[in-house]
């Protein structure tokens, strides 16, 4: 039987509303359109808005009924289901309205793990669940499975669940795991628990709760991989009902994988075995690349197609890339360290950094962001939280604020010594000045390059 025939069997006679179109609402829209269910859109933006993002020629978008201007009770009326687009708060009136009629309400891990007909590994964590998914995926790739990551990686778990893949990785975000019940991956990850958008969950356990749904689905011989360095993670672990593989991003104790002066090893009783010795020695991606081994290893790939994988897997971008150099200075692109705890494991082993960071903190405490001053030259504050930087290194490191990322990077270039990075790991999210991390990462690339191509044009080599 197809993966959609299957779908047919699972989806028929619903009507669901699917609220908000964007990637992860257009996906499980027309799986579930295919599997013969009727589907709406409810939408907050404008009628005028959401037409700009249709394709008149697609016969889905030609057809779709939205109910845009902002979300009301009656867009609901004649539902039997309720999808949420990730970005939708559970404190959301529509949300409210949902319960009130008791209605199901999903999300697109919910929709792709129903559709879904071939084994999975399903990767979640406050940190590296992107670089983490994407190793594995190689590794699967590397074993001759057809293969791909998706989910919050940017391509949904309902699309990927529809098409002929031998395999999948979930890379499973918080805000998805709240909003399903029937995700049972093969292997799942919980790669580290730290404080991180809590002015969306409501509290730290809350938040943590979220995580753990990863694995909450899983019996039998399945596998849960978990984090033998992380506190927080750790304990959510041990609460797996399947049994638990250990990994961690230092030494490993007896049957864990962890790293070794960059490489990572599995600890057996016949001694070190040295699994992979990945293309970067940040201490966060060896870490993933430890976790990725042991995922892989347990959902059975073979030892030599893993170590292959990772070994030549390259960092992604906005990951701790360098992006240029000029006078002695490195700028490293770490924008996707939207939290405190990615910030210090950006600054782990450095000196003479200038930090930039700011932006939303999400109602996450920042003051952990202390633990860092030892490698810090100076910090220059960015975003609407710039205050809030500002206020954890006052008296402490040198701190200017700047308006912009051109406006950063040439404040931090003037404070960074010869030898020195310069290293945006902003430990906040970035809608308030740019698209998202990406876009802010490409913005202070762009900045770094132009400054080094001007000093070049120059020929200057003061500092």
């Amino acid at each position: 039987m197809s993966a959609d025939a299957n779908a047919a069997a699972t989806f028929a006679g619903e009507r669901a509303v699917v609220v908000g179109y964007g990637a992860s609402g257009r996906a499980s829209l027309r799986a579930l359109l295919a599997s013969g269910a009727e589907a709406w859109v409810t939408e907050n933006r404008s009628a005028a808005e959401v037409s700009a993002d249709l394709d008149p020629s697609d016969p889905v978008d030609r057809a779709l009924d939205v109910r845009a201007g902002g979300h009301r009770p009656d867009h609901l009326d004649g539902a039997t289901l309720v999808i949420l687009s990730p970005g939708v708060r559970p404190d959301a009136p529509v949300v409210a309205w949902a319960r009130e009629r008791r209605l199901p309400i999903w999300g697109e891990l919910e929709v792709g793990a129903r559709l879904c007909r071939v084994p999975y590994v399903a990767v979640t964590g406050t940190n590296g669940k992107t670089t983490t998914s994407e190793m594995v995926a190689a590794a699967m790739r590397a074993s001759g499975l057809s293969a791909r990551a998706c989910g919050n990686v940017g391509y949904p778990f309902p699309r990927a669940a529809r098409e002929p893949f031998d395999a999948l990785v979930v890379e499973a975000s918080s805000f998805q795991l709240a909003f399903q019940s029937s995700l049972r991956p093969r292997v799942s990850v919980l790669l580290n628990v730290a404080a991180d958008h809590l002015d969306w969950h409501g509290s730290f356990a809350a938040y943590a709760d979220a995580k753990a749904r990863v694995f909450a689905g899983q019996g039998g011989d399945d596998v849960h991989v978990g984090n033998a360095g992380d506190a927080e993670a750790a304990a959510l672990s041990r609460r797996a009902p399947c049994q638990v593989r250990w990994f961690r991003g230092a030494p490993p104790s007896d049957g864990e994988v962890g790293v070794v002066d960059g490489a990572v090893v599995a600890a057996t009783d016949g001694g070190p075995i040295e699994v992979a010795r990945p293309r970067s020695r940040g201490r966060g991606f060896l870490a993933d690349a430890a976790a990725a081994a042991v995922a892989a290893l347990g959902f059975g790939l073979p030892l030599a197609d893993v170590r292959d994988a990772l070994s030549s897997f390259a960092p992604l971008p906005h990951r701790g890339e360098i992006v240029a150099e000029t006078g002695g200075v490195a700028f490293v692109d770490d924008s996707k360290a939207t939290n405190p705890h990615a910030t210090l494991e950006a600054l782990d082993g450095a000196s003479n950094v200038v930090l930039i960071a700011g932006g939303l903190a999400k109602g996450v405490d920042l003051s952990p962001l202390a633990a860092g001053i030892p490698a810090l030259a100076a910090v220059v504050a960015i975003g609407r939280d710039a205050a809030a930087v500002e206020a954890v290194f006052d008296g402490l490191v040198e701190t200017r604020r700047a308006a912009t990322m051109d406006e950063a990077v040439r404040a931090a270039f003037e404070m960074a010594p010869r030898g020195g990075s310069v290293l945006l790991a902003p430990a906040c999210a970035s809608q308030d000045m740019f698209r998202d991390y990406a876009d802010r990462g490409d913005r202070f690339a762009e900045a770094a390059r132009g400054l080094a191509a001007a000093r070049n044009q120059a020929g200057s080599n003061a500092h």
